[in-house]
C-alpha cells in the first residue's frame, strides 16, 4: 500500500513539471507559460499550446482582432478570449476575459468596434466591444441562437444566421406521447457526419442596423428546407455582401434527402434587398460553387468552383463573374491546381489565394485581366486565410514544428515577419526534430514528394523504430499541417522516424495524381506508400525489423488493407476511424457521391467494373492473411464511417488470436475532441507501439 502511495505521488509530482500553472482571471482560465522539465513533446504540453483562430483585419488594415483558444485539461474544456494586435508592431492585447468562448469575430465597416459571439446571455448572440476592451455590449436578443453574422459594407443592415425549424419530431406527430424517444425516417441524411438531423434548417435573416440596434428582420429563405450556411461545415464564408450593401451573395444545395445525399451540386444565390428577388448565379453549374467574394468596386464577384457534380475531390477552380455583363470566365483553366480562400485586392485588380506547391500552402496573385498566376511565397510551411491589411496581406502560417501564428506578407516581394507569437514561449523550450523532403521514386516511376521526420535529437549513428504515416482523405495532401492529435512532431518525440508520403490520390500535384485514386483504393496509392518506407528503411540508421504503420480514415483503411497485404514488413498497427469492410460502409454511410464516385457505385451492380474491382480491395477479404499486432481506435458519433466498422476490425483480429486493442470513445467523432480523451489517445497510442515496435 505504502509503494502504491509512493508511485501516485510521484507520478502526480512529474506530471506537474509539464502542466500550465493556472491563474484565474475573472471567470476564464489563462495558462502561464509552463516550466518544462523536458525539451521532448509530451502529451499535456501538446495540449498546453494556444490555439489562434478567427483572425480578421480591420477596415483601416491597423489592426487584426483574432481570439484564442487554451485547453483546462482537469476541467476538460476549453476557454477563447478575443485579442487584437497592431499590423505594424505585431503583439496582442487580450480584451476579453470570460468563460463565454467568445467566436465569429466582424470588424464594424466604421472601425469602431468589434462584433462577436457570445453565450454570456445564456444563448449564443451577437456582442460588441471597442478595441480596447470597454463597451461590451449585447446587441441582438433573438430566441434563437446566432450562429453567425456580417455586417453591411454601409452598415445599414446586418445578416444573421439562424436554425429554422421546418421539419416535425416525433413529439409534433404525437403529441400525446411526451416521453418518447424516437426518430421516425423516411428519407436519406438524417444523419450526417457527427449529429442526427435536428429538424432545423440554417437560415440568413436580413435586418436594419444602426449603431448597435437591430431592426425588422427578414428571413431570406422563408419556408426553403434547405441551408445557408451548408451543414455540417460551412460558416460565414459562404455568404457575401456587395459593396452597396443592397445584395448578398450565398452558398446553398437546394436539395433534400437522397437527392442531397447523391449530389455536391451547391450554386451561388444572389438575393436583392430591395425587390426581394433571388437569382442563381451559377444555375447550371454541376459542381460545388461557393464561398462567393464581391469586388470592392462591385463590378464582378468571384467564387470557387468544381465542374463535377458528385465529385466532391475535383480541381476547385477560381470563377469570376462580370455582373454588368454576365460573363462568367475560369481564370484556372490552364493552372493544375486548387485556388481556394480568395481574397480581392483593394483595387479590384488582383484576387489573392491559397494553393498547394510541393506539399505546403502558399500565397498566390491572380492578376486580373490578363489571367496572368504567380506564387507569391515559398517556404517549407503552410500560408492561410490571406486577408488585406493596408499594402500588406495578414495570413495565418503553420509548419510541422509551430501551430498557427499570423504572419505579414508582403505580396511584392513574398516576405513575411511575424505578428502573433501566442506559443512563443513553450516552443523556446522544445526541441523539434528535423523535417526532410524527399523524392522517392514510385513502381510505376514516379517522383512522389515524401516527408521524413526525424527524433529531436537524433543520432545517425543509432537504429531507430520508423513508423509509415497513412494520409486520409483520402484526397488531403501531406503538407505542413500542425495536429493536436496526428502530430508528427509528437510521434517523433517518442523515438521514431516518420514516413509520411504524398502518395496518389493527393491534391497539389496536378489533378492527374489527384484523381488516380478513385477506383484503386488497393492499387497505385498502396505501392506508392510501400515505396516510401521500403526506400527510408534502407537508411543504416533505420531498423527494418521494426516498423509500423498508422492512419486515420482513408489512412484507416490503407493500415487495414496493410494487415493482410504488407508481406511481413510491418510489427504493429493503428487504424483510427477506417473502413474494415466496404459493402457495410456504402448502406451506413451518409455522404453517397462520396461513395459513387471514389468506390464507383453500389456492390450490387453485378457489370459495374469499377465497383467490383472497389470492393475486391475491402480489408475484411484479407483477414486470413492478417497476422499482425493491431490497435483500432473508434468514435460513437462517427457517421461518416460508422463504429461498426472498428468494431469488425478489432472483432476479426481477436478472433484470429492476433493481439489487439480497441480504444473506443463513446461521446467522440471522427476526430478527438476532449483534452483528457486527446490525452488518453497519445498515451494509448504510444504505449501500443513502444509494445510492439520497442
Amino acid at each position: 500500500m505504502k509503494r502504491s502511495i509512493l508511485i501516485v505521488i510521484l507520478f502526480s509530482l512529474l506530471a506537474c513539471q509539464e502542466r500550465p500553472s493556472e491563474q484565474e482571471c475573472g471567470n476564464n482560465f489563462v495558462p502561464e507559460t509552463p516550466r518544462l522539465s523536458s525539451p521532448v513533446m509530451t502529451p499535456e504540453v501538446l495540449w498546453s499550446f494556444g490555439r489562434l483562430g478567427d483572425g480578421v483585419v480591420s477596415p483601416d488594415g491597423k489592426s487584426v482582432a483574432y481570439t484564442v483558444t487554451y485547453y483546462n485539461i482537469s476541467e476538460d474544456k476549453s476557454y477563447r478570449d478575443i485579442y487584437v494586435a497592431d499590423t505594424e508592431h505585431g503583439g496582442g492585447d487580450r480584451i476579453t476575459d470570460t468563460a463565454d468562448r467568445e467566436s465569429g469575430l466582424q470588424w464594424r465597416p466604421d472601425g469602431e468596434r468589434i462584433g462577436y459571439l457570445s453565450a454570456a446571455s445564456g444563448t449564443i448572440q451577437l456582442w460588441e466591444i471597442n478595441r480596447d476592451g470597454t463597451g461590451k455590449k449585447q446587441v441582438s436578443r433573438s430566441d434563437a441562437d446566432i450562429h453567425g453574422f456580417c455586417y453591411s459594407p454601409d452598415q445599414t443592415k446586418i445578416l444573421l444566421i439562424k436554425s429554422v425549424k421546418l421539419d416535425q419530431d416525433i413529439h409534433d406527430l404525437f403529441p400525446d406521447l411526451p416521453k418518447a424517444d424516437a426518430r421516425l425516417e423516411n428519407d436519406l441524411m438524417y444523419r450526417h457526419w457527427d449529429s442526427w438531423h435536428d429538424y432545423t434548417y440554417n437560415h440568413i435573416f436580413v435586418a436594419g442596423y444602426e449603431d448597435g440596434t437591430i431592426t425588422a428582420e427578414k428571413d431570406i429563405m422563408e419556408g426553403e428546407r434547405y441551408d445557408s450556411p451548408t451543414k455540417p461545415w460551412g460558416g460565414i464564408e459562404e455568404i457575401a455582401w456587395s459593396p452597396d450593401g443592397k445584395k448578398v451573395a450565398y452558398t446553398c444545395k437546394k436539395l433534400t434527402g437522397k437527392a442531397y445525399s447523391l449530389s455536391t451540386n451547391t450554386d451561388i444565390y444572389i438575393y436583392d434587398t430591395e425587390t426581394g428577388e433571388t437569382v442563381n448565379l451559377t444555375e447550371g453549374m454541376p459542381g460545388y460553387d461557393k464561398n462567393p467574394r464581391f469586388s470592392p468596386d462591385g463590378r464582378m464577384i468571384a467564387w470557387e468552383s468544381m465542374a463535377r457534380d458528385g465529385y466532391e475531390a475535383d480541381k476547385i477552380r477560381l470563377f469570376v463573374a462580370d455582373l454588368l455583363t454576365g460573363e462568367k470566365k475560369d481564370y484556372s483553366a490552364s493552372f493544375d491546381q486548387n485556388s481556394e480562400q480568395l481574397c480581392w485586392s483593394s483595387d479590384s485588380r488582383s484576387l489573392f489565394f491559397i494553393s498547394s506547391r510541393e506539399a505546403t500552402s502558399q500565397v498566390f496573385r491572380l492578376n486580373i485581366p490578363d489571367g496572368e498566376i504567380m506564387c507569391l511565397t515559398d517556404g517549407i510551411h503552410n500560408y492561410g486565410s490571406p486577408a488585406i491589411a493596408g499594402d500588406k496581406l495578414v495570413v495565418t502560417k503553420t509548419s510541422m514544428s509551430q501551430p498557427a501564428e499570423l504572419y505579414l506578407v508582403d505580396p511584392v516581394s513574398g516576405s513575411c515577419s511575424a505578428l502573433t507569437e501566442v506559443n512563443k514561449g513553450l516552443l523556446d523550450q522544445l526541441t523539434m526534430g528535423k523535417v526532410e523532403k524527399r523524392w522517392i521514386k514510385t513502381t510505376d516511376g514516379k517522383e512522389m514528394l515524401t516527408w521524413v521526420i526525424y527524433p529531436p535529437e537524433f543520432d545517425p549513428s543509432k537504429k531507430y523504430p520508423a513508423l509509415l504515416y497513412c494520409q486520409g482523405g483520402p484526397q488531403s495532401t501531406v503538407d505542413q499541417f500542425w495536429s493536436y492529435r496526428w502530430n508528427f512532431q509528437m510521434m517523433a518525440a517518442n523515438g521514431y522516424i516518420i514516413v509520411a508520403p504524398n502518395r496518389r490520390g493527393v491534391p497539389g500535384f496536378g489533378q492527374a495524381w489527384n484523381e488516380q485514386i478513385s477506383g484503386d483504393y488497393g492499387g497505385q496509392n498502396i505501392r506508392d506508400l510501400l515505396s516510401a518506407i521500403d526506400e527510408v528503411s534502407k537508411e543504416p540508421f533505420v531498423d527494418s525489423q521494426r516498423l509500423g504503420a498508422v492512419g486515420a480514415s482513408y489512412g484507416g483503411f490503407a493500415v487495414n488493407y496493410l494487415a493482410g497485404n504488407h508481406n511481413g514488413r510491418f510489427k504493429a498497427f493503428i487504424s483510427h476511424c477506417g473502413i474494415f469492410n466496404f459493402e457495410q460502409q456504402y448502406v451506413t454511410t451518409e455522404e453517397m457521391w462520396f461513395e459513387n464516385f471514389d468506390i464507383g457505385g453500389p456492390f450490387w451492380e453485378a457489370s459495374n467494373e469499377t465497383a467490383r474491382r472497389s470492393y475486391s480491395f475491402s480489408p475484411h477479404r484479407f483477414v486470413q492473411n492478417w497476422d499482425t499486432p493491431i490497435l483500432v481506435i473508434h468514435g460513437q458519433n462517427d457517421f461518416r464511417i460508422p463504429y461498426t466498422q472498428g468494431m469488425g476490425a478489432f472483432n476479426a483480429a481477436v478472433l484470429k488470436d492476433i493481439p489487439a486493442q480497441f480504444l473506443f470513445f463513446p461521446e467522440e467523432t471522427h476526430w478527438v475532441l476532449k483534452p483528457q480523451n486527446g490525452i488518453l489517445w497519445q498515451r494509448v497510442f504510444a504505449q501500443w507501439l513502444d509494445k510492439w515496435l520497442k
